[in-house]
């Protein structure tokens, strides 16, 4: 394929069942919590780390083959590498720092290679300062462009933007972004943080101890999770045991009996009625009635509890409903600050709710892997 595929197999030490692929001007999120083997992957890619077994292929050129025998050392790789520290040569310039990548380029083209590639990181005039002397912004966008003095085939980026201030990484998401417009290559970024990725990203691959669990659309992956596991490491919270009671092909839709309720979903016809499953919805498409102006669209799956935890999180409120006023039925939802002020939210208080047809998840129910 025009672009990087990536199979990687192990026990131990570092466990790891891992796949992906990636395709050229892409970009790549590799999610997944501390341990879960992201930054092991980018170096199997690079070539600093060599799994038990393994196939990483790119555009056509396989770097890695355990089965064949084939193991391209780290600088027959043209992999460009951003560390999370960057790791600049505190005693070199910016200009320096890019040219100690450019041992392939001929000694009198490199000064004016790497000006070029500052420039495209928007580093023009700050070419002579040392790393003690940038922004950790800046210092990143040297690391940047001393990765792409490589003139790599794959640009990894593991996590480029834990070490900088909010406002900071805000400004190096759009620069990112610009870049990649540029690019021609396969990026890959590891990041523990899926908000970033849903910025950032064409796909994600969700990690879990070494493993691939889902890869596909960042949307799509958040919003249609394929297990518990995967919507656990994802962070939903609303996620419910219920069982398929009918599917109804006039209306498209299939109900869904939960503790008493039926609700109508998304039509979902790979399970058969009577089989149990798990089913998510995410806080956001859970939606509040009015106190003072009931409407029309609080028939969709309606259903009432007390409100047993009310937090106000600056603009927003984070809300827990007791459903039927049970402890065992807790649903998460927000709204914004002055919505629940007019609807009275408080703990204690009763409320009613909506969950949206459409935004109901039906996945498989709790397996052993599952419930770990």
């Amino acid at each position: 394929m025009a672009g990087l595929a990536v199979t990687v197999e192990q026990t131990g030490p570092i466990p790891l069942a891992a796949s992906f692929s990636c395709r050229r001007g892409e970009l790549l999120a590799l999610v997944g919590p501390s341990g879960s083997g992201k930054t092991t992957l980018l170096r199997s890619i690079a070539g600093v780390y060599r799994p038990r077994r393994g196939f990483i292929q790119i555009n056509g050129k396989t770097w890695l083959d355990t089965d064949a025998g084939v193991n391209l050392a780290p600088h027959r790789r043209a992999a460009g590498i951003v560390f999370q520290s960057y790791a600049l040569f505190p005693h070199m310039t910016a200009l320096e720092n890019v040219i100690a990548a450019m041992d392939h380029v001929a000694a009198a083209a490199r000064r004016g290679k790497a000006a070029e590639l500052l420039a495209l990181v928007h580093l023009a005039g700050l070419e002579n300062r040392r790393p003690a002397e940038l922004s950790g912004g800046q210092q990143q966008r040297v690391a940047v462009a001393r990765a792409l003095a490589r003139e790599p085939q794959v640009l990894l980026l593991d996590e480029p933007f834990s070490a900088v201030d909010k406002t900071t990484r805000e400004k190096l998401y759009r620069e990112l972004a610009l870049l990649r417009r540029e690019l021609s290559v396969p990026l890959v970024l590891v990041t523990h943080d899926i908000d970033e990725a849903l910025m950032l990203a064409d796909g994600l691959c969700l990690l879990h101890h070494g493993r691939t669990l889902q890869q596909g659309p960042p949307l799509e992956v958040v919003q249609r999770p394929i297990s518990i596991e995967a919507a656990r490491l994802i962070g939903h919270r609303n996620i419910f045991a219920g069982e398929i009671e009918a599917h109804d092909a006039a209306r498209r839709l299939t109900l869904l009996r939960w503790n008493g309720h039926v609700l109508e979903v998304a039509r979902a016809e790979n399970f058969a009625p009577g089989a149990r499953v798990a089913w998510l919805i995410p806080p956001s498409k859970v939606v509040l009635h009015r106190r003072d102006r009931p409407s029309r669209g609080e028939a969709e799956n309606p259903v009432s509890g007390v409100i047993a935890e009310h937090l106000i999180l600056g603009d927003t409120t984070l809300n827990v409903l007791n459903v039927d006023g049970t402890a065992d039925r807790p649903l998460s939802f927000h709204v914004p600050r002055h919505v629940a002020e007019r609807n009275r939210l408080a703990a204690g208080e009763k409320a009613s709710v909506s969950l949206l047809a459409d935004a109901i998840h039906i996945m498989p129910p709790e397996g052993p892997a599952d419930a770990a």
